[in-house]
């Protein structure tokens, strides 16, 4: 769903751009609100559809906003905070209703009635979190864990069962496909749907749209109806708008995860240069080394709770061990690993060239590591990633497959890949290994060990010893064609001679 501030329902102005929102009981209100875009096609018209919406709604628009209380105005103490969300203490709480299992005798019976049962059902529970600004948050967890709830309790779309949630600045959301958009209108015309309904004006969409329309990668499709769009076309057209209407909040549920690795790179780009301009990002994503590539700061939600809090790399490495058994990482030191198991790696060894196992590699000399896998099912296109570490855990190098241009179209069953390095680099130490299989995209781990396996190397006639890594450095001694003859130092005279 691509939404702007869902808090646009208001019944006052902002002060300096800042506003908040306090959700406690109150009596119903009525809010108005008009959604015309004027300058979309009459072909929209023609279709009887609201544009806004996508069906037949009047233009004035009428929200119960139930008991929601929107108030604006600085925070405490007067001064600007540095505060981009906070939530105090919030809960969402839902409620499932189940048919109840009956013959048809005891259907009769009760004259047609079908008893039903109501059970409460917390999706979010007691939750406490800031996001400070500029800083891109990252949220993970399972699927039923909350991250999708709490994104929408952010955004303002639902309203918390109990608690307090506060945003400073205009909110964008990127929840669902396709939402915002009308398919029977071409990606140009969705553009000028969307950015209205994200607050941007007619100059504005007009100035940008070519920079949107390049963004998103859509020259060749702008004009064609978006029913024909694939679902990444779909989502790239959503970022590209929502990020052109410049929010000071942008929340994105595995936004980043669609497109392919270009589209990837330059969306982390702009994130990057977004949230150093003082913005804010809330990302929520399966794959987890896309959430530890941008993210500064994380939360671990399980079971509606928050788990963990913190650095990125230290949330997302305690969600990695709850997840992995007693013995590979659960509750020890041991290696971390993680992925979805369609694929998994089952075995990694240095081999010479006749395919023997070696106790040791030798720098400057050719080094073969064997990876083994089992498919579980036919995978296309997938990406095997090497990483060398050293001791202290710097990340040296991490060629993978899609890389070095050595893709694989497939696998399944048994196999392994070969990492050649025809002239092994590194000096004399010990190295820590991590293989990885993933997805085309690089974004879903099928099997991911994280310095799981150790590799020795010496030197060999190699007589380097500083540092980690042998560049095979060559000197070369150009001596002057003539001797240039030295003369010697003349020495100012003294002022007494």
């Amino acid at each position: 769903m691509l939404l702007p501030d869902a808090r646009l329902l208001r019944r006052g102005k902002p002060h300096d751009g800042e506003h908040a929102v306090d959700v406690h009981p109150e009596s119903d209100g009525i809010v108005h609100f008009d959604l015309s875009a004027p300058h979309l096609s009459r072909r929209a018209a023609r279709a009887g559809v609201h544009p806004a919406y996508g069906g037949a709604v009047p233009p004035d628009v009428r929200y119960r906003t139930g008991r929601v209380s929107l108030a604006f105005g600085r925070s405490r103490g007067g001064g600007v905070t540095d505060v981009a969300v906070s939530l105090r203490a919030v809960s969402k709480r839902f409620t499932l209703r189940h048919e109840g299992q009956s013959t048809l005798r005891d259907f009769v019976l009760r004259g047609f009635r079908n008893p039903r049962t109501r059970e409460a059902f917390w999706a979010v529970r007691d939750v406490d979190l800031e996001i400070p600004r500029g800083v891109p948050y990252g949220i993970i967890g399972a699927n039923g864990s909350g991250k999708s709830t709490l994104l929408k309790l952010i955004a303002g779309i639902l309203r918390p069962t109990t608690g307090t949630v506060r945003t400073r600045g205009r909110v964008a959301a990127l929840l669902e496909l396709g939402a915002g958009f009308h398919p029977d209108l071409s990606g140009r015309e969705n553009i000028h749907l969307n950015g209205s309904l994200l607050g941007m004006d007619r100059r504005s969409i007009a100035r940008q749209l070519e920079s949107i329309v390049a963004f998103a990668e859509l020259e060749r499709f702008v004009d064609m109806p978006l029913r024909h769009f694939s679902s990444g076309m779909t989502v790239r057209l959503g970022f590209a708008i929502a990020i052109h209407a410049q929010p000071d909040i942008l929340i994105a549920d595995e936004v980043l995860s669609v497109g392919d690795e270009s589209f990837q790179r330059r969306c982390i780009d702009w994130v990057h240069q977004y949230v150093a301009d003082g913005h804010s990002l809330i990302l929520v994503s399966h794959s987890l080394s896309l959430i530890e590539a941008v993210c500064r700061q994380a939360i671990w939600m399980r079971g509606g709770r928050v788990a963990a809090s913190g650095d990125a790399a230290a949330v997302i490495d305690r969600y990695h061990r709850s997840s992995l058994p007693q013995g590979e990482g659960g509750d020890s030191a041991g290696p971390r690993r993680w992925g979805t198991g369609e694929a998994v790696i089952t075995s990694v060894r240095p081999i010479d060239d006749e395919g023997e196992t070696i106790e040791h590699a030798v720098t400057g000399e050719s080094l073969r590591i064997r990876i083994g896998y089992l498919a579980s099912r036919r995978v296309e296109s997938p990406q095997f990633g090497l990483a060398l570490h050293a001791s202290d855990g710097t990340h040296l190098a991490g060629p993978n497959s899609d890389l070095c241009n050595a893709p694989i179209a497939e696998i399944d069953g048994v196999g392994s890949v070969d990492v050649v390095l025809p002239r092994l680099p590194l000096l004399a130490g010990l190295y820590r290994l991590t293989v990885a299989i993933y997805d085309r995209h690089a974004t879903v781990a099928y099997d991911h060990h994280d310095r799981a396996y150790e590799l020795r190397v010496e030197n060999g006639a190699i007589r380097e010893i500083y540092g980690s890594v042998w560049l095979g450095a060559m000197w070369e001694h150009r001596p002057a064609r003539r001797r240039v003859q030295s003369h010697p130092m003349r020495t100012a005279p003294s002022s007494g001679s």
